[in-house]
């Protein structure tokens, strides 16, 4: 089967051209250095840039696998979450082309998505406990099967790497922070400042990184490191040290969690996913620890791409999934789980 994969969700334009598992091309229009000067991705701006370069890449793609657009079996495109008016532009596109075409189209949940992948290189058996943890998610999912995911763990305000994001923001670093931060990281002393691992003395799967990321802003504040109070921000030994104790907080909490999670569900398996599995910090705690067996995403699949996105619409597939074009996007994971759920229970 050939499909191309559409991804829109945010602030990357990506489409990918897979037959099968083989990856016979890929493309991605990252849009960080415009959203840079904001601090931050501006919708508006995010579907606007979907929109003048979604066509170009997609016929890109299908130059570089040397294949046409009557050669497609299946367009898959990302459903939700992610932004609303950034949604729509890969959606209608891919309707228009399913339509015209007459192939079928397969709307799939981005967050699954980050997690599917990983079949691309090396086949994880099911059930798995799933890890997707990103600028907008840390979230914990048993996974059965393709289009067999249960939430059992969430974040309740900030994600990981949000907060990464926000904490880069208040010392002056570029956006988007969390590789920043993570290569100072490897340079502190993850002891240096007492920070909070939040919730972790709870007995739940539960995630919350805005009261660390206060305390962060609290510490600068008094230490006379905070710009936006007037101070200067850390800078060499002082600036290692403030990445290291904060990301050996985010990274402690989140692998503590999870191997709660595992104990719990009875699964020997992980799949980590989303743009902070590339995170070194967290790779190396997880390679150190005790846990389920763990299998990260190639870096290049961690980010948002249409690869991942293409991999998941085959599976669901040749799964029994079926979605027709009047199929609307649904910007929320939680009402995006609780509308597949339906579906599935309905077929």
């Amino acid at each position: 089967m050939l499909c191309l994969g559409i991804e829109t969700s945010c602030d990357e334009t990506a489409v990918a051209v897979l037959r099968g598992r083989q990856v016979l091309a890929e493309e991605v229009a990252s849009q960080v250095a415009e959203h840079a000067t904001f601090g931050g991705v501006v919708p508006e701006l995010a579907s606007r840039r979907h929109l003048e370069g979604l066509d170009g890449l997609v016929t890109a793609a299908l130059g570089s696998a040397g294949v046409g657009l009557v050669d497609l079996d299946l367009i898959a495109v990302t459903r939700g979450p992610g932004l609303l008016v950034a949604l729509l532009v890969g959606m209608q596109y891919a309707k228009g082309l399913a339509a015209g075409l007459g192939v079928p189209l397969i709307g799939v949940n981005h967050v699954t998505a980050h997690l599917e992948a990983v079949h691309l290189d090396a086949p994880v058996a099911y059930p798995y406990l799933g890890l997707v943890v990103s600028g907008g998610h840390t979230h914990l999912f048993r996974v059965a099967g393709s289009n067999a995911l249960t939430l059992i763990g969430h974040t309740v305000d900030d994600a990981a790497g949000e907060a990464y994001d926000k904490v880069g923001k208040m010392i002056g670093l570029p956006y988007p922070s969390g590789a920043v931060l993570d290569g100072l990281a490897q340079e502190g002393d993850p002891a240096a400042i007492a920070l909070p691992r939040p919730m972790l003395d709870r007995d739940n799967l539960l995630f919350s990184f805005s009261g660390l990321k206060t305390a962060v802003r609290t510490y600068l504040s008094r230490a006379g490191q905070l710009p936006e109070s007037g101070g200067s921000a850390p800078t060499g030994a002082a600036l290692r040290d403030l990445a290291a104790s904060f990301q050996a907080a985010v990274v402690e909490t989140i692998v503590t969690k999870t191997v709660r999670a595992a104990r719990r569900e009875g699964l020997e398996r992980l799949v980590v996913g989303g743009g902070v599995a590339c995170n070194a910090g967290l790779r190396a705690a997880f390679a150190a620890g005790d846990g389920p067996a763990v299998h990260f995403l190639p870096p290049r699949y961690c980010t948002d791409n249409g690869v991942m996105v293409a991999a998941l619409g085959m599976a669901q597939y040749a799964a029994g999934v079926r979605h027709d074009l009047d199929l609307a996007p649904v910007p929320g994971l939680a009402a995006l789980l609780e509308d597949e759920a339906a579906t599935a229970a309905v077929s």
